[in-house]
């Protein structure tokens, strides 16, 4: 038996595999979040610990029934457990097996217990200052789930993997299997930062009991506009169109939704101007609604005709963690 860390910046999720099926999950409420706010990360690592210890009196297993843990996503950052450093893109699978950091050190995690961080991933960039900025980009955890998209579900190749999260990240896989690379949008903390901090989420507020709604017309105006006023302006519609045009909530929450996504399409942009091949299937990961949304956009305004696969059961978007854990630990060989 193993465990699976997979740490963001708000949760950390536990997964006890056992011949490669989970049998125990689990959420901590916290993730680097929690460094951010005390400078420190020892609430992150003994609260990891105590979980573990917690998890495993509770189902009746001991410490040493546990092989190992293997750990991706910000815990391998500077505000996590150990700093790895990133590799530069083109990746391998056997790359990321290869450069994962192994220790059995209860100053890092306190329990006795081998421990194997996942190293991240960025784009190569050329030499320069300012100029290529547009070309940097970076992923912790994002590299395991493409791993296992690749080894659960074995796309055609080239492909594209588009996860709809707290960020958009486009991650291009090369026609060797090679992780080449990423591009990455903040659209999700954005929107979540619109509903919570911002006077436009009165004009978007629904209730359950509204059906969801969808219109390809308010889709490409949405676009449109940010093509042509920019997305602040067009979020500020969002309101203004509450006063000025007979339209429910769930109507304004999806035009709303739609300007997001079609500033999002300029991933795409920066995806081909770094030399990404665009033409294989394009596989998207997020919640349903979403990534409905953004495929319908792709083939209206951007005229994409890719193979589109949609990975948004809960269940499934866990298992892509835990495979790819579970694939680079096979590759390990411990």
């Amino acid at each position: 038996m193993f465990i699976v860390i997979d740490c963001g910046s708000t949760t950390t999720r536990l997964y006890f595999i056992r011949n490669d099926e989970v049998v125990i999950k689990d959420t901590i409420p916290f993730g680097v979040d929690s460094t951010v706010a005390t400078g420190s990360n020892l609430k992150l690592k003994q609260g990891i610990a105590d979980e573990i210890q917690r998890l495993l009196s509770s189902n009746g297993l001991k410490l040493s029934d546990i092989r190992f843990a293997i750990a991706s996503g910000m815990i391998t950052s500077n505000l996590g457990l150990l700093e790895v450093p990133h590799l530069v893109a083109p990746v391998r699978i056997d790359d990321l097996a290869k450069h994962s950091r192994q220790c059995r050190d209860p100053g890092i995690l306190p329990l006795d217990l081998p421990i194997i961080f996942i190293p991240g991933i960025k784009n190569s960039v050329d030499e320069g200052g300012w100029e290529n900025i547009r070309k940097i980009d970076l992923m912790r955890g994002e590299e395991t789930q493409a791993v296992g998209i690749m080894t659960r579900y074995k796309p055609s190749l080239p492909c594209n993997i588009i996860e709809l999260g707290s960020t958009t990240k486009l991650i291009h896989i090369d026609e060797t299997g090679s992780i080449a690379g990423s591009i990455t949008t903040l659209s999700g903390q954005v929107y979540g930062a619109i509903l919570k901090e911002t006077f436009l989420s009165a004009s978007v507020k629904t209730d359950d009991s509204e059906p969801p709604f969808f219109c390809e017309k308010v889709m490409e105006e949405a676009y449109r506009c940010v093509e042509q006023s920019g997305l602040l302006r067009t979020l500020l519609f969002t309101r203004f169109i509450q006063f000025s045009l007979p339209t429910t909530a769930a109507e304004r929450r999806f035009f709303c939704e739609a300007a997001i996504a079609a500033d999002d399409m300029k991933l795409f942009n920066d995806a081909a101007e770094k030399g990404f091949d665009l033409s294989g299937d394009i596989i998207f990961v997020g919640k349903e609604k979403r990534c409905q949304l953004y495929e319908a956009m792709i083939r209206t305004v951007k005229g994409m005709k890719n193979t589109v696969r949609t990975i948004s059961e809960t269940s499934e978007i866990d298992m892509l963690a835990v495979s790819g854990a579970g694939h680079i630990a096979k590759l390990i060989a411990l």
